[in-house]
């Protein structure tokens, strides 16, 4: 009986050694799966922000693809002969030249 005994007392032990290591394993499985949630949370967030900003930029863009077109319109609108004809004549008083101020090169 005696033995019998004894190898009870050796199974409770075994049980009450395993069972502490038992709750360091479930709390360090815990740990882990809480690590990779809050990555995966972490990731989620970043990304939200990542597109938000190429949101941004491409808005941004949008308005100085826009801002191009209008200066190079009035870009156009500077350059017109029509334009610079007038401003001679009004603002800078000329006129055309006759033909004996006109001299042909050669």
């Amino acid at each position: 009986m005696q033995a019998v005994e004894v190898l009870r007392q050796t199974v409770r032990q075994q049980d009450n050694a395993s069972g502490s290591i038992g709750y360091s394993t479930w709390i360090f499985i815990a740990s882990v799966l809480m690590a990779v949630a809050l990555l995966y949370v972490w990731s989620h967030i970043h990304m939200t922000e990542l597109d938000y900003q190429i949101a941004r930029e491409l808005s941004s863009r949008e308005q100085l693809v826009e801002e191009q077109a209008k200066l190079k319109l009035e870009m156009a609108t500077m350059k017109s002969p029509q334009r610079i004809e007038t401003i001679a004549r009004e603002k800078l008083q000329m006129t055309y030249p006759e033909r004996q101020q006109v001299i042909l090169l050669k």
